[in-house]
């Protein structure tokens, strides 16, 4: 799946484009509508707090990062026993480093907005909607000619790189 996103220049426009999504099999949780907290989205797929913020970026890294420095305690533990050990405590002591990194480094991501979603911070705030449509890689090409053609107001905005499954 890949994330395609769109700039619209208002409700109800963007209310059309969810409409033909729906009509070619576009279910509503593969549509992310971002709008300025002074537009009712009434029935239209809102974002979620992972598509507004670095959460699961944040936590990706950081389970790599504390379990490296994880792996690196246990061995330096390991070294200065002295004697022979099993590698349950260094196993342990690995989870345990990367169990606390994604905890304390998702809710840091939980704190700051999505780096490509702030890229649109100004059009949201001028009453810009951000459409953001979860798609197939092969589906990316009709879906952009289906939202353009018949709206020639909406801006393509690119095309994210492939997403990991607990994003969608």
């Amino acid at each position: 799946m890949r994330r395609i996103y769109f700039l619209t220049p208002n409700i109800e426009t963007t209310h059309k484009i969810v409409d033909q999504l729906h009509i070619v099999g576009i279910e509503d949780r593969h549509i992310h509508v971002l709008a300025n907290r002074d537009t009712p989205l009434e029935d239209m797929p809102e974002a979620s707090i992972f598509q507004k913020t670095d959460f699961i970026p944040a936590v990706e890294r950081a389970t790599a990062l504390g379990a490296a420095t994880g792996l690196l305690a246990g061995l330096v533990a390991l070294r200065l026993a002295g004697f022979a050990i099993a590698g349950g405590p260094v196993l342990g002591i690995l989870l345990y480093g990367a169990t606390i990194a994604a905890m304390m480094n998702g809710l840091f991501g939980l704190q700051v907005g999505n780096s490509r979603v702030n890229e649109y911070a100004d059009a949201i705030e001028r009453g810009e909607l951000l459409v953001l449509i979860d798609v197939p890689k092969e589906r990316i090409e009709a879906i952009r000619q289906l939202v353009t053609k018949h709206h020639p107001s909406v801006e393509f905005e690119g095309i994210e790189p492939q997403l990991p499954p607990n994003y969608l």
